[in-house]
């Protein structure tokens, strides 16, 4: 999956350091002029300019969707009304025992998000650890497919309003003031632990793949269990977790192609011609 299951316009809006300017001593008598100060340095400017022109395509892409991005949108779609389908029973599973006919209220909002931060963390701590740009590079995919689909389940909750399982019995009140679908912990989980699991060595492509899917998955079940979102809710969150790190790691990989742009000697009569290429898929 590709492309993005978005609804919704947004940004992400990163802050970078400001070096302070340095001055020589010109000596008694004589002002010293501070040179201009400097926003960021050249990289981290070219990390915030990658990531807005990212938010930028990653908001617009349902504009430039082509046959089989709609079908992995609509296999979504059917996938979320099957989970729908089994809301009520997947709840009735995790609240059965109950003292209380609306189940359990353990919100679980700062432990159910752990994992994934610890994940990204992790990749992060242990690149920087070892000077690893490649690990680098895979932490701030991380942060942007994270950033980017979590902002997406919050505009999806705002306009859909549904209420969670600890609000209601009713599976298909939807618009009623709630703020169940999509489960944002499910989505932020499934956008870092893709990334996670489709990145790196592929020798250890079956490791990567048992951490980043384990936790996403893990996240969901979680969050049914503590009674805070439909079986639904995950399902979504995880489509839009998931479809948000892809096209992340597309974008890195469209950056990083050398065969996806370059200059070439072309024979034109009388002599050569140079010329430049460069595809453009988004």
């Amino acid at each position: 999956m590709r492309i993005p299951i978005s609804f919704c316009a947004g940004a992400l809006v990163l802050a970078w350091a400001i070096p302070a300017a340095h001055a020589q001593d010109a000596g008694p008598q004589q002002a010293t002029v501070a040179p201009p100060q400097q926003q960021g340095t050249p990289q981290q400017q070219g990390l915030v300019e990658r990531t807005l022109q990212d938010a930028a395509a990653y908001y617009t892409a349902p504009l430039r969707w082509n046959g089989q991005d709609w079908e992995y949108f609509g296999g979504a779609l059917a996938a979320i009304a099957v989970a729908h389908h089994y809301d009520t029973q997947a709840r009735t599973h995790f609240v059965s025992g109950s003292q209380s006919p609306l189940g359990p209220r353990e919100s679980g909002e700062i432990t159910d998000a752990l994992p994934s931060a610890a994940l990204l963390l992790g990749t992060w701590g242990y690149a920087s650890l070892v000077g690893s740009r490649a690990g680098e590079g895979e932490a701030w995919n991380m942060f942007e497919s994270a950033g980017l689909s979590v902002v997406s389940a919050y505009a999806l909750k705002f306009v859909i309003r549904r209420p969670g399982p600890d609000a209601t019995t009713d599976a298909n009140s939807w618009f009623s003031g709630g703020s169940s679908f999509p489960s944002e912990h499910t989505t932020m989980a499934f956008a870092i632990g893709t990334v996670l699991a489709e990145s790196g060595n592929p020798e250890y492509r079956w490791i990567r793949r048992t951490i980043g899917y384990g936790v996403a998955f893990g996240t969901a079940y979680l969050r049914m269990k503590h009674n805070a979102h439909w079986l639904s809710d995950t399902v979504a969150g995880g489509a839009l977790g998931l479809a948000t790190a892809h096209f992340v790691m597309d974008r890195n990989d469209q950056r990083e192609d050398p065969s996806d742009s370059g200059l070439s000697l072309v024979p034109v009569q009388g002599g050569v011609m140079i010329a430049f290429s460069k595809s453009f898929t988004h």
